[in-house]
């Protein structure tokens, strides 16, 4: 039988409220404000200059609505410092994209610096002092006014408890967990308890039978289903026993079980699909990532020209040989690609079948190549692998084939590492998970954090491992 959606209405949708509103109106009006007080005391002829910082206060609130929609600044309510680091985030970002457009329209010219300047930090600082004197006023009088709904929680899996602990640690969602109702197929409900912590947890009221006289007597609202992919069968039930109580039903699918990679929710024509897997890299922040290799990598290649040309040198005369070592490996998709990097062993022949780790005092590696391995000077060539596209500045590290099957057969979710583009530096390296991997527990550390960056990955998070390589590419654990 074909499938027939009999309405229009999307199922996926964003909640807003009149608090948000509210706040973006403040801080629009605090910019606005911020920007026309500063030409006024710059400049002279105001007319003028008014026209022209109007026209770049609008692209400035068009990119505001994209980077601060991106950072959930209206979002979330996060605790008070994540809050106003989430905004300097989004703040920042949306100043460089403002002075790249400046640049490439090749009107930054008419600005003036020190006016850009002085309304980053102004701005930055009025809209954190709102933010914090709006949660003030919010906390104080709308929340002890608010009267909040009753909740149940159908199982008592961990997801339930962390569910249940959220709701009761965030007095802005306005809502009190009653207790919980085990399904049938939670047969070690208290091994949830450990994910709330709290000594206090609301007991189990009943069972799925005693779900309507439970609704009545508790006057339960709102009532969340949290079920494992064993249980989803038990939905329908629920759902249709508690049609006629009149309470707000919510489904949360207990996929966490699972290793997702950059898991999300999204719609196709208002059909409600569950990404359990999928690369970051879409639609623009395909573009953002390949911009910011793009940019960056020219900029790096200009700067490290001169050392290039001396390692190169140092290697040539150092042991006879190409200067450069090419391998292959697997990048994005599981894609072979070609690395680059400087030589740092004597010529020879592996073992057929077999590839060794470079080790700790390795007979292989010659004088230079030690101290270029010591240094990470080996892997600047690859700078030429992210000009390529077939690199990244910032990614998982590409490993070796023999390698990639090797760890693929031990560790389980060892390639959701490729659903992004590999890099020469990577969140697992500024953490010192490089080197020699003596044993499986060290590569697992490794995959877990390459599967940490994936799910999380930024142009802020790439830029700020960039700054931390310069200080985590040397130490004992290079060789």
């Amino acid at each position: 039988m074909a499938y027939t959606q009999t309405n229009s209405k999307t199922l996926l949708r964003r909640r807003s409220n009149l608090s948000q509103t509210i706040q973006q109106l403040l801080d629009s009006a605090a910019i606005v404000g911020v920007t026309l007080g500063l030409v006024q005391y710059h400049f002279e002829d105001i007319g003028r200059s008014t026209a022209r910082y109007t026209v770049m206060l609008l692209v400035l609130l068009g990119i505001l609505a994209l980077t601060y929609d991106k950072f959930a600044i209206y979002r979330s309510n996060a605790h008070f410092i994540d809050k106003a680091l989430n905004l300097l985030k989004a703040w920042t970002l949306s100043f460089l994209l403002l002075i790249v457009i400046a640049f490439l329209t090749k009107h930054s010219a008419i600005y003036s610096r020190y006016l850009i300047g002085q309304l980053f930090v102004l701005g930055y600082f009025i809209q954190l002092l709102l933010h914090f004197l709006f949660r003030v006023v919010y906390q104080k009088i709308i929340l002890r006014a608010q009267q909040n709904e009753n909740v149940l929680i159908v199982g008592q899996s961990r997801l339930a408890y962390y569910l249940q602990n959220k709701i009761s640690s965030n007095p802005w969602i306005g809502e009190q967990v009653i207790g919980f109702i085990p399904l049938p197929d939670d047969n070690t409900p208290e091994s949830g308890r450990t994910a709330s912590g709290r000594s206090r947890d609301p007991e189990a009221l009943g069972n799925i039978e005693d779900l309507p006289a439970i609704i009545d007597q508790h006057a339960i609202s709102t009532i969340y289903i949290v079920t494992p992919l064993k249980s989803s069968k038990a939905l329908e039930n629920i759902y249709m026993n508690t049609l006629d109580k009149h309470v707000s039903i919510h489904w949360i699918p207990d996929i966490f079980s699972l290793r997702l990679v950059n898991h999300s929710v999204r719609e196709i024509s208002g059909i409600p699909v569950i990404t359990l897997s999928e690369t970051p890299l879409i639609g623009m922040r395909m573009l953002q990532k390949a911009l910011e290799d793009k940019v960056l990598s020219i900029l790096i290649l200009i700067a490290i020209s001169p050392i290039l040309v001396l390692v190169a040198i140092a290697v040539k005369l150092n042991s006879p040989g190409p200067i450069f070592f090419r391998q292959n490996r697997a990048g994005w998709s599981g894609k072979s690609f070609r690395i680059w990097k400087f030589r740092s062993m004597y010529v020879h022949q592996e073992e057929a079948g077999k590839l060794r780790q470079a080790e700790k005092n390795d007979s292989r590696i010659t004088s230079v190549g030690a101290f270029i391995r010591k240094t990470s000077l080996d892997e600047l060539p690859q700078i030429f692998n992210v000009l390529a596209g077939d690199m990244s500045l910032v990614g998982p590290r590409p490993h070796a084939l023999q390698h990639d099957e090797e760890y693929s057969r031990r560790i389980f979710d060892y390639y959701a590492r490729h659903h992004i583009k590999p890099g020469i530096t990577g969140l697992a390296q500024v953490r010192g998970l490089r080197g020699e991997t003596k044993d499986i527990s060290q590569m697992i550390h490794r995959i877990e954090s390459d599967i940490e960056y994936i799910n999380n990955w930024s142009v802020w998070l790439d830029i700020t491992i960039i700054f931390r390589t310069v200080f985590a590419f040397t130490g004992e654990q290079a060789f």
